[in-house]
Parts: C-alpha cells; structure tokens; sequence
C-alpha cells in the first residue's frame, strides 16, 4: 500500500459530491443536465468518468473543478465546501488546488513547452528562477525534457497534451481533472497519455478525475463512474424499476 493509499484509509475523500443536480432554462425548455449525483472521490485514486455525449460528463467536471455552480446539491473538494465560496474564493481553489487537462491541449502557441509549463506559477507570482526549475522538473517528468525550447506548433499531437499535464502539475494540485485528454489521438498515444496520468497519480499523490469514451483505458483507472442521462448508472437503473 503506497502512503496516499494508507492515507485514504483514514482520512477524508478527496472529492464529495452529494445529490448534484444542474438545470438549464426555465419552463418547457428546462434541460436537466445532472439528476441527484452522489460518490466520493479518494485521495490519490484516478477515477474514469465514462458516458454518451450529452450523458452529463462534462457538465459534472466543470461543477467539481469550480467553473460552474450547481442548481442544488453541494461538493467538497479537499475539505472546502464550493457552495461557501465566492467567485474570487472559486477563482483561488481553482489556481491553487484543481489542475485541468482539456481535450483541445489548451496551450498558447507563441509560448515554448517551458513557458507553458511556467503560466500557472506566473499567475501566482512565483519567481522566475523558480518558475523555470519546476517547469523542466515537470516536462522531464512527462518525458520531454529535450522540448523545453520547442513551441506547441513543433510538437506532436501527444507531446502537446504532455505538456498540458505538466502544466497541470505546475502548482502542485490536489486534483487534476481530464475531459477527454484523449479525444484527439490515435490509441496507442492515447493509452500513453493515460498512461502518464497513473504515473502521474503513484509519483506525486495526485487525485485524477479523467472522462474518457475509450473502455480500453477505462482499465488503467482505479474506479470507473458511469452517467446516463444526467444519473449514476446505478441510480438510472434502480429508477427505472
């Protein structure tokens, strides 16, 4: 048992979400995106969230990383509750506690591999020397430590996600959450790339939050989630009969 597991024995999830429900519009054109969602998250455990499109995934993701607010129901992400924040406290948890990893890279392109690795500390005000240190501590972690120099357009496809994962590292996250960091790679870099985030979840005791389409890598994670139609698969089903 490695220590964030024996940690998670004895402590408290990392992720608590309890009867999440989110709604958009009013009246007849009301979507119910999320119906009563309820699980817990470990320390330490990288969870895959599978599900169709329109299942729910990407809205729960955005309501647990803080960039939405539920309609009712409450989430606790490393013992804060989001419902008491503020938009400036959300803003804080998001830069200080949550990292994110997108399906499109999301790296600016005029910036080399190490100054987007160094964005997030930048916004934190770290200083330059160490600013630069973690960056190419963190791209040797993810294996690109000759790319430092490279801009995203000098990269590969799996490369520029890699990069992306290292800058969700960058400062030191108790969560990091995926939306199909996958999506636009071929399989073999894919399973690479899923991967790097267990890796990731065994050398630094970071917790991952990982929707993802693809079963075959569905088998790297700890525990799969599954939505449907804004449920938990189970909750689907125990209501349907």
């Amino acid at each position: 048992m490695t220590q964030h597991q024996a940690d998670d024995a004895t402590g408290t999830p990392m992720v608590t979400v309890t009867d999440l429900r989110r709604s958009f519009g009013t009246g007849e054109r009301t979507v119910h995106a999320l119906r009563g969602v309820s699980f817990a998250i470990g320390r330490g455990e990288l969870t895959a969230l599978k599900g169709r499109s329109g299942s729910g995934k990407t809205t729960l993701l955005n309501l647990v990383g803080g960039l939405d607010a539920p309609t009712s129901g409450t989430i606790t992400l490393d013992g804060v509750d989001l419902g008491g924040l503020d938009e400036d406290g959300r803003l804080a948890l998001r830069r200080e506690r949550i990292g994110f990893v997108f399906q499109s890279f999301g790296l600016i392109p005029m910036l080399t591999a190490a100054e987007n690795v160094g964005v997030p500390m930048r916004l934190r005000k770290v200083s330059p020397a160490e600013r630069e240190e973690r960056a190419h501590t963190l791209l040797a972690l993810v294996g690109l430590a000759d790319h430092a120099n490279q801009r995203p357009g000098e990269l590969s496809g799996g490369q520029q996600q890699r990069v992306a994962i290292a800058r969700a590292l960058a400062n030191e996250p108790a969560l990091i959450i995926a939306d199909e960091p996958t999506g636009q790679l071929d399989s073999e870099t894919g399973r690479s790339i899923m991967e790097l985030l267990r890796a990731v979840v065994e050398s630094e005791g970071v917790t991952v939050l990982v929707a993802t389409h693809d079963p075959t890598l569905m088998g790297l994670a700890d525990r799969v989630i599954e939505l449907r139609d804004g449920q938990l698969l189970e909750a689907a089903a125990e209501q349907a009969a």
